[in-house]
């Protein structure tokens, strides 16, 4: 074979990371590079080896072929390789496209050094030029960079090909839980420099001021000129260049003609800390010049003064222990798949900044360079994470010497891009990839390289969290049950900071129980935080009639979750995959078209930056920041009283520094009549944020200054309560009478779990109901009825009565021991059509749950039927409201029908069935029925986040045992 690098097959050779291609650095060569983003002729083989033919169609760089028209599609796998062959091997059917274009090199850039930087390609990138080799890439989430001074002509065309080989022995190393891509994905361009050139800036800070700036410098000639020198500027003052780095001195003395160092340093007296929360960047320039003064290259960046230390078992930035408050974000776009713009990822930080996340962990690879210049200007803090996960063969891999280059090679590259970012405070050693000799090895050469910031690898600790030997200097697990966490922090055993990588797992109607993770990590020394899995949900926008991706002209397709008619979101198994892991790629806090889901209030109110309080009559106002005060908000009081009173006041914050708290008067006097009594402070605001115009909500936090006053309905005389011959209510608003209700639809957790396969094996979903008795007497109807289950019967009673213009119902269930564990206990009914307005006093707007409810505030609340629902991808229990009071469902003409319960329970009204939520895999496999189905639970089971870690807690579990609700329904 003629040509080498095919010779060389790099995509059966783990030994073979790079060939050809130049080192890794930090300088950001994307200004005045000439773009060669657009439409390249394009073909895709069936194999590496075989022939280019004649035929091409276009595709657009950067993106993925996969969702891009071809007939190789997109596939989901969370672990399992998408074919069975063992590492190093990969198939022998294997995709390759071939990308080819004209380039017009700028004859300005005549006895210049010519660079190609392609930005990403997976998994295998062979880059030719005129049909001549130049190198090949592995590693589908990091640059290639190829010198191209040798092989074009300034002034001239080249015709430049890149070949992605899409599967090779590096799959095994990429096999991260997302959708298996091919192809260009991020931009490519061609820059050029002086033969005399800046080949790496490192810079290091201290919070203090202190700046260090190191810079290496290379010429294409090879021996470096006489007389050069590099000089540095900080917002526009000098700074010192410390000559004795001038020349590299090798180990015998000698001075190295090949490689120049310089170090520029500074003590900037006024720097302004960067942080999370005040992410102050200074802008840096350093010029290398020539022994004239003329300036031979130039490099330019963003400044944050900051430090990171461990200490003990904290995490310290600047000194202070900081909560991490994380989401673990993949690289993705519904319609694009790994591509996404500067855009759609300033969109994504904006999104997270608003509901309270400080950190993200960059899963499972390093993510497009221009996140970390949000991150660095938005304000997060980052664990960037190598391109390493051989989730399927990870105990083999991870000793395999035959894969030591590639670990090391891709931890390092990814520390030389990043290091001198602000953002980036921890670097990760990869992901579920075993623990062996290879990551020690790539763990030495960044403590050798980065000793300013501290190593993690969940693979290393997950053994002995307290273990000081292995590459992890955090005890970062995924999913430990939160008891097992507060035992650690109270062991005494613990010596490194706990700080969890994945948890609470955000799939479909998920993640219970965060409110008690936040309780005790606050309230916990050692506990400090984690990064919930994941941001997205991975659905790509399918077209229904042919099942293949909407790719372009996609947009406007979709909107809060739901799309356009002809269209859904598609997971595993939806392209025809034989291999797949179905919606376990829908695990995210946002829906894919970045809407947020419930999830998202409820996390924005445990991280709110302010805190209230009310106990002995006195009203407390606390900073929960670390580092800033409260002079950027604004906030308003709010009085929400049971009987439909609200009263507003402005509020002033006090002026209290980060940590701090201070007694505020009470802003209204309390009504003696109105019930039940709650104060919600709304904190907007100031002025304008990066993040946020002004006036943008940041967080409700709410106190309860008065409990309810019972008040037992008066029974009134009358026609006694109507009931059939099955002991079921007669009722002019209702289609279908209150009948027990002990069946959820299942929840990804539900199923996931076990709980569900467990339910119905009790045949929770379809008891059968057996009419035992119906007395009538002058006061009302009692009716007694058995629900059969595989696990034992269940005895219901309804007690109907006349009261106040409706009729009250008194039920109890008696649920046998058996029955150990049930998704719900309460009524369900269904009601005449048109019904379309929901009203209800309790917690809201949006969903909420026993286990998931601290971001939803008590108030009055109204929405449309339709708008209740959450459209989780995959259908199941959604759209309930925790702690109702009373709701009302109305007609536009103002007819309808209204309930008052007992005490706050959980109320869901929908318009489908729990079976038709169950046989449906999709959204748009639904049909709403004509009026409304409603549940009013008088026990109703958490949500936990058992799809991948704990369940709910036990104190959210649904026992055995005797249950009372009662509510009354009344027309309006």
């Amino acid at each position: 074979m003629s040509d080498p690098l095919r010779a060389l097959r790099p995509w059966e050779s783990p030994e073979v990371t790079s060939w050809g291609r130049l080192p890794m650095n930090a300088l950001d060569r994307r200004p005045g590079a000439l773009p060669l983003d657009g439409d390249w002729r394009f073909q895709l083989l069936p194999a590496p080896d075989a022939p280019v033919h004649g035929v091409w169609s276009s595709q657009p760089v950067p993106g993925a072929w996969t969702v891009q028209g071809t007939d190789d599609l997109p596939q989901y796998t969370n672990f399992a390789m998408p074919w069975g062959e063992f590492p190093p091997a990969s198939p022998a059917a294997n995709p390759t496209g071939v990308y080819e274009r004209e380039v017009d090199v700028p004859a300005e850039w005549t006895g210049r050094r010519i660079v190609l930087q392609v930005g990403a390609a997976g998994s295998v990138l062979l880059v030719h030029v005129d049909g001549r080799p130049v190198g090949v890439s592995k590693d589908s989430h990091l640059a290639a960079e190829f010198d191209l001074s040798g092989v074009v002509r300034p002034g001239g065309r080249a015709v430049l090909r890149l070949t992605v080989v899409k599967w090779s022995d590096a799959s095994h190393l990429e096999d991260q839980d997302q959708w298996w891509h091919a192809g260009i994905t991020r931009p490519v361009l061609l820059y050029a420099t002086d033969p005399l050139r800046l080949a790496d800036v490192t810079v290091r800070t201290r919070c203090d001021g202190t700046l260090r700036v190191d810079c290496q410098v290379r010429d294409a000639g090879g021996a470096l000129p006489a007389g050069w020198y590099v000089t540095g500027e900080l917002d526009g003052r000098l700074l010192t260049q410390d000559l004795e780095f001038e020349r590299f001195k090798e180990e015998d003395g000698r001075v190295s003609d090949f490689l120049g160092e310089a170090r520029l340093s500074a003590v900037v007296a006024d720097a302004r800390p960067w942080t999370a929360e005040t992410p102050a960047l200074h802008p840096l320039t350093v010029r290398l010049h020539r022994a004239d003064g003329s300036v031979a290259d130039a490099s330019h960046h963003r400044v944050g003064f900051r430090e990171v230390e461990i200490r003990g078992r904290d995490l310290l930035l600047n000194g202070e222990r900081v909560y991490i408050r994380g989401v673990n974000r993949h690289d993705f776009h519904p319609l694009t798949g790994r591509t996404v713009s500067y855009d759609d990822m300033r969109a994504d930080l904006v999104t997270l900044k608003r509901f309270g996340f400080n950190a993200i962990r960059t899963a499972h690879y390093p993510n497009d360079p221009s996140l970390l210049d949000l991150a660095d200007e938005l304000g997060f803090y980052v664990v960037d994470e190598a391109d390493i996960e051989a989730h399927d063969h990870a105990h083999e891999i991870a000793d395999d010497p035959r894969y030591l280059g590639a670990f090391v090679d891709r931890v390092s590259r990814m520390v030389l891009r990043d290091k001198n970012h602000p953002c980036v405070i921890v670097w990760s050693l990869g992901n579920e990839s075993d623990y062996g000799a290879n990551h020690d090895a790539a763990a030495g050469w960044v403590r050798r390289h980065d000793p300013t910031r501290p190593l993690q690898y969940e693979g290393a600790a997950k053994l002995d969290w307290a273990d000081p030997t292995v590459a992890s200097d955090i005890a970062c697990p995924m999913y430990a049950p939160l008891e097992d966490c507060v035992a650690h922090a109270l062991s005494g055993r613990q010596t490194k900071p706990l700080i969890q990588c994945e948890y609470s797992h955000a799939m479909g109607n998920s993640n219970g129980t965060l409110a008690d993770h936040w309780e005790a990590i606050e309230s916990t020394p050692g506990l400090q935080g984690g990064f919930i899995w994941e941001f997205w949900d991975h659905g790509i926008l399918q077209r229904v009639n042919d099942g293949r991706p909407a790719g372009r002209g996609g947009a406007g397709l979709y909107d809060h979750g739901v799309t356009a008619p002809g269209h859904r979101w598609a997971y595993g198994g939806d392209f025809g995959e034989a291999i797949h892991d179905g919606a376990f790629v829908a695990d995210g806090v946002v829906f894919p078209d970045r809407t947020p889901k419930p999830v998202m209030f409820e996390h924005r109110e445990i991280a709110a930056p302010v805190r209230l309080a009310y106990a002995g009559g006195e009203l407390r106002v606390t900073n929960h920041q670390h580092f800033r005060g409260l002079e950027w908000l604004a906030a308003e009081w709010r009085l929400s009283l049971a009987d439909g009173g609200t009263r507003t006041a402005p509020a002033e914050l006090p002026r209290v520094p980060a940590g701090g708290s201070a007694v505020v008067p009470m802003p209204f006097t309390l009504p003696q009549e109105g019930g039940e009594a709650w104060l919600t402070l709304r904190v907007t605001t100031a002025g304008e944020e990066a993040w946020a115009p002004r006036g943008t909500e940041v967080c409700v936090p709410q106190v309860r200054l008065r409990v309810a006053t019972p008040m037992e309905p008066a029974t009134l005389p009358g026609p006694p309560v109507e009931v059939d011959e099955d002991g079921l209510l007669v009722h002019p608003l209702l289609t279908a009478a209150p009948v027990l209700s002990l069946w959820r639809t299942p929840t990804d957790n539900d199923e996931l779990g076990g709980m569900a396969e467990r339910w119905r094996s009790w045949g929770l979903d379809a008891p059968r109901r057996k009419l035992l008795d119906v007395r009538r007497g002058s006061a009302g109807v009692t009716v007694i009825a058995e629900y059969t289950t595989l696990a034992g019967a269940v005895r219901h009673e309804q007690v109907f009565t006349r009261v106040g213009g409706g009729i009250r119902i008194e039920e109890t269930a008696e649920l046998p021991q058996e029955l150990t564990d049930v998704p719900r206990v309460g009524s369900v009914f269904e009601t005449v059509a048109g019904l379309d307005v929901l009203q209800w006093y309790g917690q809201g707007p949006w969903e909420s749950y026993p286990d998931r409810s601290a971001g939803a505030p008590v108030g009055h609340h109204s929405l449309p039927v339709d708008e209740l629902f959450t459209p989780y991808l995959r259908p199941q229990e959604s759209g309930g409201r925790h702690g109702v009071r009373r709701f009302t469902l109305s007609a536009p003409d103002g007819t309808g029908l209204t309930v008052a319960l007992d005490e706050p329970r959980q109320v869901s009204v929908t318009q489908y069935r729990d079976e038709d939520l169950a046989a449906a895999t999709h959204h748009d496999e639904l049909v709403a029925r004509p009026g409304c189905v409603v549940h009013l639970d008088a026990a109703h089971r958490g949500l936990g986040t058992a799809s991948c870690g704990p369940d709910t807690s036990p104190g959210h579990l649904v026992r055995p045992g005797t249950h009372h609700w009662s509510w009354t329904l009344r027309p309006l």
